[in-house]
């Protein structure tokens, strides 16, 4: 699954809805108020952060997809604030933020002592936009569609997702082939009708439907209700049991919550919709998408305050219990798990290699290429052409040994980490996905002839051309040379 969060980087998303500023005033709480009972705290630390539709944008630049904001906001500080924070946050376009007048940018001010939530003071207007600023405010989110893969509808009910603004998004995305998932507030979800997916929490669904949301078989009729009005499919949130996706067609599907410590709650909801487009984005499976965004929740959980995940602590909590940085024994691998040890490797500072090749009946030649391979590094993945691609290259008689054999007795030779087997006639699409720091190839190349040179290159690794053996290769075993 790993493999996909590289792929981030070349994902666009729209997102449309009510931003907002999180803003946290923190400090201890030692004695009661002689004015009133109510606790005197000593401010140590005052901060604020991205929220609401800011917040799913701030979620989706952390994992390095490109974000179109589209959003209602005062002509204010707060504004000016929130804007800053953006774009110190990765590549959000914060042009489609409108700024009115007399209205306020959406500020709420949570007062923290001793780790527990005191008060929150909202400053906000949530009456709807006059006609002529709402014609403008559906040609931004309009383009933004266009200039998107995908595309998100944060609707904290405060004024941008109005009956009409929702009705054009939701047409719009469907006439250009574009997915909207929506994360709702509002108890009517008929007005969602077209969306791919809508993403409520226990609380909104209930309170939607008028039915109960606790047990399995619960959640999935309230989810059928919801679907009866909507059309959509449905991504339950459950807090403490985790997530359920109930699709219009087919078997639900359950995952258990992956939070260990939870200390705030605030915004998970909004890492949850960025993590599962930026994953359909990806054309990431709708499982693995939910298996990501179920992790991304767990770690903003954990967080005191509306936060967002990065890319690297993903990366972390989806690699396997089951990788470490001392596997180094030749083990096959999928191309997931070789992407999840690479990543652990790197975090330990180790050097990764990567050489390729059919290596069809093993010889000498291959030995040696393979021990200069594994001087050059700390970890060398062998990567294996499949049989079919051996196939393809070498023609109907070819491989003599299959992959199984060939990927058993790579992994034997000392000094091999870890063997992938491809299945396309290059290593390009595997290159591109472990980033090696060095690529190896047998002198009988030049630098500018080896797959995959200028990717490594560009990220400052380095190309090693192997001396080769005299005399050596599988053609010639074939033919009974020696």
């Amino acid at each position: 699954m790993t493999f996909y969060l590289d792929n981030l980087s070349t994902c666009r998303v729209a997102v449309i809805g009510d931003v907002m500023l999180d803003c946290y005033l923190s400090g201890s709480v030692s004695r009661i108020s002689p004015e009133a009972p109510v606790p005197v705290m000593r401010v140590t630390d005052e901060h604020a952060v991205p929220g609401g539709a800011a917040n799913v944008a701030a979620n989706l630049a952390s994992l390095g997809v490109a974000v179109k904001l589209v959003g209602l906001a005062g002509q204010d500080s707060a504004r000016e604030e929130l804007v800053s924070l953006l774009s110190r946050m990765g590549d959000i376009d914060c042009t489609g933020i409108a700024a009115l007048p007399g209205r306020r940018t959406t500020r709420k001010l949570r007062v923290i002592g001793a780790h527990q939530q005191i008060v929150r003071v909202d400053h906000e207007d949530d009456f709807p936009c006059s006609a002529a600023v709402e014609a403008d405010f559906l040609k931004t989110m309009i383009s933004a569609i266009d200039a998107a893969e995908i595309v998100i509808l944060s609707d904290y009910g405060k004024g941008v997702c109005s009956d009409r603004a929702i009705r054009a998004v939701l047409d719009h995305a469907a006439a250009a082939g574009k997915k909207v998932l929506v994360d709702p507030k509002r108890n009517d979800l008929s007005a969602y009708r077209g969306a791919f997916a809508i993403t409520p929490n226990r609380k909104e669904l209930s309170d939607a439907t008028g039915l109960p949301c606790e047990s399995d078989e619960e959640a999935a009729l309230a989810a059928a209700a919801a679907q009866q009005v909507s059309g959509a499919n449905i991504l339950l949130t459950r807090s403490e049991k985790g997530m359920s996706f109930f699709p219009v067609e087919g078997t639900p599907i359950h995952l258990a919550t992956v939070a260990q410590d939870v200390f705030d709650v605030s915004g998970a909801g909004d890492t949850v919709v960025a993590v599962l487009a930026a994953a359909l984005a990806a054309e990431m499976p709708i499982r693995d998408a939910m298996r990501m965004a179920n992790h991304a929740a767990g770690i903003v959980v954990s967080k005191l305050g509306t936060a967002s995940v990065t890319r690297e602590e993903l990366a972390a909590a989806l690699t396997p219990e089951t990788v470490s940085s001392d596997i180094n024994d030749g083990r096959l691998l999928s191309l997931d798990d070789a992407v999840a040890l690479r990543r652990v490797w790197a975090r330990d500072k180790l050097s990764v290699g990567f050489a390729n090749g059919c290596f069809d009946l093993i010889h000498p030649g291959h030995v040696s290429l393979i021990a200069q391979a594994a001087a050059t590094c700390d970890r060398l993945i062998m990567a294996l052409n499949s049989d079919a691609s051996v196939q393809r290259l070498k023609g109907p008689s070819r491989p003599i040994q299959d992959e199984a054999a060939r990927a058993a007795v790579m992994g034997a030779i000392k000094g091999v980490a870890a063997v992938i087997i491809f299945d396309e006639d290059t290593p390009l699409e595997t290159i591109e996905a472990l980033h090696p720091d060095v690529l190896i190839k047998g002198a009988d190349y030049t630098i500018d002839k080896v797959v995959g040179a200028d990717i490594v290159q560009k990220r400052g690794g380095r190309v090693v051309l192997a001396e080769l053996s005299p005399g050596q290769s599988t053609s010639r075993l074939v033919a009974g040379g020696r």
